[in-house]
């Protein structure tokens, strides 16, 4: 139990932290009062007080963090502002974030999720730099007999060259891509005899393990890979080639998870692999017993989830803080209080079914249901 609960705890608490630092970094640069910022819920286990007297502190609950600032009781709320500033004298009203202009509150909000995707681009940059990206092209070594491949009309020989549009630099893109399609069929380009060829495969969704011997339902078309000419093409790439395949990772990450999010909403993706605090937790010590590498490249999907998650238009998320804000662009002020708390009371009831649902589907990965 130690060797998962060590691990989850440091990819949490880097991830947690640098959402929370991008909220902080925005406050400060725009002048907003930062009074707390905290690594976790509930009773402080130690903390300190910097030169500007923000606490920084460390509590007992490692699920998440915030950023409190100065004065404000709801941190995004506009609708109470004339009562609030009354409060305070002109020199502190100056560090409240209900005075900021607009563009700079939304700044400050978005500022999580982004520098949990600038921290996903870093990782990708700093292991595509210094320990190599594969640029082995795949070749279909064998196709089994009667498998969706077989009846789609790949062979023995043929190059991918693309699935589902998305270019196949690598062996390992193959089963990457197959993974995250979310159509009944999956598009393969591939090279035959120096002609391209356009197929369409229907997988099979069969029970299966991943290499830590977790249970999922995966895609299979029945074909098995080899390296081009049996030669492995893996190479270091210097900083711009390295920063852009790190945008285009981040990209099709958040990409497919909009799409397999998309496509479970519609009732055609598979909920059972959505995961909560616990799986994480499993799945957090199991790939640290591979290396550091293997670590910090789910730490960067994780960041990745996080970002993408806190954007989305719920309230208590900052997506929902920037969805009101949206709103009060286009009206040309803010929803009244009451409003809001309708839609927080919404957020609310949605956040806890996902975390219930999560839950549920934890305990039954662990055998208890």
């Amino acid at each position: 139990m130690i060797n998962y609960i060590i691990p989850f705890l440091i990819l949490i608490l880097i991830v947690v932290f640098i959402h929370e630092y991008g909220h902080y970094y925005f406050a400060k640069k725009y002048g907003v009062g930062v009074t707390d910022f905290s690594i976790g819920f509930g009773k402080e286990i130690f903390g300190w007080n910097d030169k500007s007297g923000t606490r920084w502190k460390i509590c007992w609950i490692p699920l998440g963090g915030y950023v409190k600032f100065f004065g404000d009781r709801n941190v995004f709320s506009q609708a109470d502002q004339e009562e609030l500033l009354k409060k305070y004298n002109k020199e502190d009203q100056e560090k409240l974030f209900v005075t900021k202009p607009l563009y700079q509150r939304a700044w400050i909000v978005f500022g999580g999720p982004l520098a949990n995707f600038i921290l996903a681009i870093f990782i990708f940059l700093f292991i595509y730099m210094f320990i190599g990206k594969d640029f082995t092209p795949a070749v279909i070594d064998e196709v089994q007999k009667d498998s969706p491949a077989e009846i789609a009309g790949l062979k023995k020989n043929d190059i991918i060259l693309e699935i589902d549009n998305n270019k196949v630099e690598s062996i390992l893109d193959v089963s990457k891509f197959i993974a995250m399609s979310t159509s009944d069929f999956v598009d393969f380009k591939v090279s035959r005899f120096e002609n391209e060829i356009l197929l369409k495969v229907k997988p099979n969704l069969v029970e299966s393990e991943d290499n830590l011997g977790n249970k999922l339902k995966k895609r299979m078309v029945g074909i098995k890979l080899s390296a081009y000419n049996d030669k492995i093409n893996h190479v270091k790439l210097g900083p711009a080639q390295a920063l852009v395949q790190s945008f285009n990772e981040v990209y099709f990450v958040t990409v497919s998870s909009l799409k397999y999010l998309g496509s479970m909403i519609v009732g055609k993706g598979d909920t059972s692999q959505l995961g909560g605090p616990i799986r994480i937790a499993k799945i957090s010590g199991q790939v640290a017993e591979f290396g550091i590498i293997p670590f910090i490249s789910m730490m960067a999907y994780i960041s990745i989830s996080l970002g993408l998650i806190n954007l989305f238009p719920i309230p208590m998320l900052d997506g929902g803080h920037l969805m009101f804000y949206g709103f009060e662009k286009i009206l040309g002020r803010p929803l009244s209080q009451k409003t809001q708390e309708g839609f927080f009371r919404i957020g609310i009831f949605l956040l806890l079914s996902l975390m219930f649902f999560v839950t549920f589907n934890d305990l039954r990965d662990l055998g208890l249901f």
